[in-house]
């Protein structure tokens, strides 16, 4: 049986869902529900917390994507409380490890091995500073995926991505290398290579899907980072490349009361109206 792409997958998801958003669950201790305080253990917190949030958003959502920070930050109960979350996820929603994986050699294929075969999830965020060593290892799974840092939306992201352009300059800045480079990468590995391109810079994020116009993007800084969601779909969405956009804090804590998990939902598919575009179940 031919094993489909990474991007297929994530295409006939986004199909059957009619949403391109993924929701960050990213769960920040001190901003849960008065109810989740009284918990016996963070990882009862966490994971019952998940639970509801996943109840009331997957209908809504082709991804979910985990911040491994917010996890790792409780040590073993936190990655407990990851291995369960995924657990709660329902199998046609896609996961994307957001642990921004950049190292080389012996060390990259265990991160790779880590994240698609002890965890299981179906993408990961991968750093390509140190270049294809550090890449290769997570794009030789066909119906695995890779999303690559390009144009992040941090305040800082200048201070090395716009690195070698400028108005005197012929050289292009490194966030469009990346994404020239990416180009190649993916023809090496078809379907499993997209990049991380920030919604708070639509100029940016307009160049560089003039640069890749087949590559899937995933799309933060739309919501509490004040993206606009049309704005970046318009931006980024072509029939030839797919936007995934990612909201976290807006959808988890729309509401603060025992109602949370309702406004959550709310807040999702309001979300995701804002974005909907027709979606195509063509494969990369």
């Amino acid at each position: 049986m031919e094993v489909k792409s990474f991007a297929h997958r994530l295409r006939a998801r986004q199909s059957q869902a009619k949403s391109v958003l993924c929701v960050g669950l990213d769960p920040d201790l001190e901003r849960l529900p008065p109810s989740f305080q009284g918990e016996t253990s963070v990882e009862n917190a966490i994971v019952d917390f998940n639970r509801e949030i996943i109840a009331a958003t997957a209908q809504f959502a082709c991804a979910f994507k985990l911040n491994f920070a917010f996890y790792e930050v409780h040590g073993a109960p936190g990655w407990n409380a990851l291995e369960k979350t995924l657990e709660l996820i329902p199998a046609e929603v896609l996961t994307i490890a957001d642990g921004k994986r950049g190292d080389i050699g012996n060390t990259a294929r265990f991160y790779a091995k880590s994240v698609f075969d002890s965890l299981g999830f179906d993408a990961c965020t991968v750093a390509p500073y140190m270049g294809t060593d550090a890449i290769g290892p997570f794009l030789e799974r066909r119906d695995k995926g890779a999303f690559l840092l390009c144009r992040t939306s941090n305040a800082s992201a200048d201070d090395l991505q716009l690195l070698g352009g400028g108005d005197n300059s012929r050289e292009e800045p490194l966030y469009e290398r990346v994404a020239r480079l990416s180009n190649a990468w993916n023809d090496e590995y078809p379907g499993t290579l997209g990049l991380v391109v920030g919604a708070t810079r639509p100029e940016d994020l307009r160049r560089v899907r003039s640069i890749s116009p087949t590559l899937p993007f995933l799309v933060p800084g739309v919501g509490a980072q004040g993206g606009d969601p049309r704005a970046t779909v318009n931006a980024a969405q072509t029939p030839e490349g797919i936007v995934l956009v990612n909201s976290s804090r807006s959808i988890l804590y729309a509401e603060s009361g025992p109602d949370f998990a309702e406004a959550a939902g709310e807040a999702a598919d309001s979300l995701r109206r804002k974005l909907s575009l027709e979606t195509t179940d063509s494969d990369s």
